[in-house]
């Protein structure tokens, strides 16, 4: 904002007035003098007033006394005339904020208007120029020097920029609108509409099953309705493609992931769908109106089919005709494709045995490793995520003609990717991936359950180059054999009488040279690749080795552990010493007293606690209202049956009748005896406590697991050990071979 105050040429104040009191106004004008900011000249009080400017103005600012308002004393009264006008807002109206879209956009309004207004024409005397406000904003520095900013300002608008709207995709007629006339499609897709049966394709896509089944529901209705799953429920203008192809019909109704199809009017001609399709375009064309005629030559010319250099229309994008073009010679392609188009090749149709196939010769530029980094393999994966997919694989073995044809991709393309069959039964992609780096010899950058990608490896050569370093390599030997023949040659014209041929010196032969690679060379070096793989199979068992016997420890150290728990709890409890003056009863009692046991609907349960003092609690509560008592135990092995028996019995001091073997677990009843008398403290004190029977439940359970998982780590170690001697056996009699 403006710190000037100026004044419209109308008088806005009407206190000043003939009729006002010269005294006040003289005072007044006393108080504006000494508060304001600025000063005013006495000497001349008819004269103008000079008035500070802003930085962007030239000329002076001169105002006449009248004009110079008293901002020290603002007046809140209404003005009774009503004549006199508000003050400008431009200058004195309050905004709402001092930022934002919206007071900038005041501001400039409000700068336009005093611009168009020509109130400052007559405030400006002498010489007056038009003013920037970029090249006159200036600032004073610490030194006194003036410095110039060619900054915009913030009200100063920016350039419009240029919108583009996003054009309209146009509709694409399909092969029914083009072909059938217009009361025969809108009676169909009526028809359509209240359909409610459909065939339902699976993964697999349009089989020949699915082809039979439509065609046989042709036979009753001209229609027939298909239900998609996925994948091609996800591109059903490819599966609208795939089914006009395979069955001869017209899609008539699309909806979501359903297709209706029409049989056409000649479907009883023939049962060949191709030739059903034909027929019935061709039937139709005869009788097709001017306007579907002109709409399908626009359609074509929208399309982009213009004309080759042999006059051929051109069908596809630029996208999908390069990528035919990359794929062309490869195969066959796979015709029910569920993504957009190009076709990828279809390799299970690839020949599973190719003669004379062998993995591509590999060399690697000069200071450069094959191996690739983590950095370069991302890029990578980045990079193939937007290429058309190269391939389609359904099965796991044999897969010498797909391997020959990545390695023709890979001549023009770093990456070659693979798609996996929907529908295809018993896939691995992990066996087709090792598979096919073992036949390429290429990098898997990417492998999941839908497909595989491979890059061809930094030391990959096309089949010229390396034709190419193959000759080079045989021109160097026989090189090699010239320049020794020649030197042999010279030996013997110049070797002396008495000094034999093969005591010569062979510095500088081919022999020498020979020499040295076959005992410094790595790669001439022999046996070399098997003893390679003779020590990484040795450091991979050692490494085993190593980690099985780490665990052994961590499992012999848990069990120490456990033991020292477990024996502080036994240590806890101790059995009581069986009463040998027992009552004896005879074998009609006990017969009698079992069935009454086993007829008993209450019963006493044990469970993985085991016997504790809460138990023999029980047995004493339930002779206290009968007998005999019944319990329960769920322990399988009959010994550890017969021990928690023998246990009750010295704990409680009855007498065994009798151990059955039950549907829930064995079942002991127990007698308490005729001169039985109630206890007067029914807990034993010698006995678990039902918390420390559960610990020590646990801790035998515990230390179970860990002994039998002890046993597999030794029979691991074990069997590790005699693998390791069995290769440093095979790798002392490799040299000796």
């Amino acid at each position: 904002m403006f710190t000037t105050l100026l004044k419209s040429p109308i008088p806005f104040f009407s206190s000043f007035n003939s009729t006002q009191n010269p005294s006040k106004t003289q005072k007044g004008n006393h108080s504006f003098n000494k508060n304001s900011k600025f000063s005013v000249s006495k000497t001349h009080r008819n004269g103008p007033i000079k008035m500070p400017t802003p930085p962007w103005m030239k000329g002076p600012l001169l105002l006449q006394p009248d004009e110079v308002l008293n901002a020290s004393k603002p007046t809140t009264k209404r003005s009774s005339n009503n004549n006199s006008k508000a003050p400008e807002k431009a200058l004195f109206g309050k905004e709402s904020g001092v930022r934002g879209k919206k007071v900038m956009k005041k501001i400039i309004r409000d700068v336009e208007k005093l611009q168009g207004n020509g109130a400052l024409d007559d405030t400006q005397i002498g010489k007056f120029e038009e003013f920037e406000i970029g090249n006159w904003l200036e600032e004073i520095g610490s030194d006194g020097e003036v410095k110039k900013f060619d900054r915009k300002m913030p009200w100063v608008r920016e350039e419009e920029k240029v919108v583009f709207r996003r054009m309209k995709k146009e509709k694409v007629l399909t092969q029914a609108e083009i072909i059938l006339d217009n009361d025969l499609l809108e009676r169909l897709r009526k028809k359509a509409t209240r359909m409610r049966k459909w065939v339902k394709v699976m993964k697999a896509g349009v089989t020949q099953d699915v082809v039979d089944e439509i065609r046989l529901a042709w036979g009753n209705n001209e229609l027939v309705m298909l239900k998609f799953g996925v994948p091609l429920c996800r591109n059903m203008d490819r599966a609208s493609e795939i089914v006009e192809m395979k069955t001869g019909g017209l899609v008539v109704w699309c909806k979501k992931d359903i297709l209706v199809v029409y049989r056409g009017q000649n479907h009883w001609l023939t049962s060949n769908g191709q030739r059903v399709f034909n027929n019935l375009a061709s039937d139709n064309n005869t009788t097709m109106s001017p306007e579907k005629s002109n709409a399908s030559t626009w359609r074509r010319s929208l399309n982009g089919e213009d004309r080759d250099e042999n006059n051929q229309p051109v069908v596809g994008s630029l996208y999908e005709r390069e990528t035919d073009r990359l794929l062309d010679g490869l195969g066959p392609r796979f015709i029910d494709w569920w993504m957009r188009k190009p076709l990828p090749v279809d390799a299970d149709l690839l020949p599973e045995v190719v003669p004379g196939f062998k993995p591509p010769t590999r060399l690697s530029p000069p200071k450069t490793r094959p191996k690739l980094t983590d950095e370069e393999l991302t890029n990578l994966r980045k990079l193939a995520h937007p290429l058309p997919f190269h391939f389609v694989l359904g099965r796991n073995r044999n897969l010498q003609g797909l391997a020959n044809s990545i390695l023709k991709l890979w001549e023009k393309s770093l990456i070659a990717k693979i798609a996996i069959k929907w529908g295809v039964q018993n896939t691995d992609n992990e066996q087709m991936a090792n598979e096919l780096k073992d036949l390429t010899g290429g990098v898997l950058l990417l492998r999941n359950k839908f497909l595989i990608i491979f890059y061809r490896g930094k030391d990959f050569l096309p089949q010229g180059v390396a034709n190419s370093v193959m000759e080079r390599e045989m021109a160097l030997r026989r090189c090699q054999l010239i320049e020794e023949g020649a030197r042999v040659k010279v030996a013997e014209t110049f070797q002396v009488a008495n000094e034999s041929l093969a005591k010569t010196s062979t510095v500088g032969t081919l022999a020498e040279f020979q020499d040295i690679q076959t005992k410094y060379g790595v790669l001439e070096k022999e046996n070399n690749e098997l003893e390679i793989q003779i020590e990484a199979q040795k450091e991979n068992l050692e490494r085993e080795l190593r980690n099985q016997e780490r665990k052994l420890a961590i499992l012999n150290g848990k069990i120490e552990k456990s033991a020292k728990k477990l024996a502080k709890l036994n240590s806890s409890w101790q059995t009581a010493e069986p009463d040998l003056d027992l009552e004896t009863i005879t074998e009609e009692e006990r017969e009698c007293l079992r069935k009454i046991g086993l007829k008993l609907s209450s019963c006493l349960v044990l469970g993985r606690r085991g016997v504790f003092n809460g138990v023999i609690e029980g047995v004493h509560q339930h002779w206290k209202h009968r007998e005999v008592v019944k319990v329960i135990t769920m322990q399988r092995a009959f010994l550890r049956v017969i021990y928690t028996a023998k246990m009750l019995v010295a704990e409680s001091g009855g007498i065994l009748v009798s151990v059955e073997k039950l549907k829930e677990g064995h079942a002991i009843i127990i007698y308490r005896g005729k001169n039985y008398r109630r206890p007067s403290k029914l807990m034993t004190d010698h006995l678990l406590t039902k918390r420390e029977a559960l610990q020590r439940s646990i801790e035998l359970q515990r230390i179970g697991s860990l002994k039998f998982f002890a046993y597999q780590r030794r029979q691991a170690i074990l069997d590790l050990k005699l693998k390791l001697a069995k290769l440093e056996e095979q790798g002392v009699a490799s040299p000796q071979g």
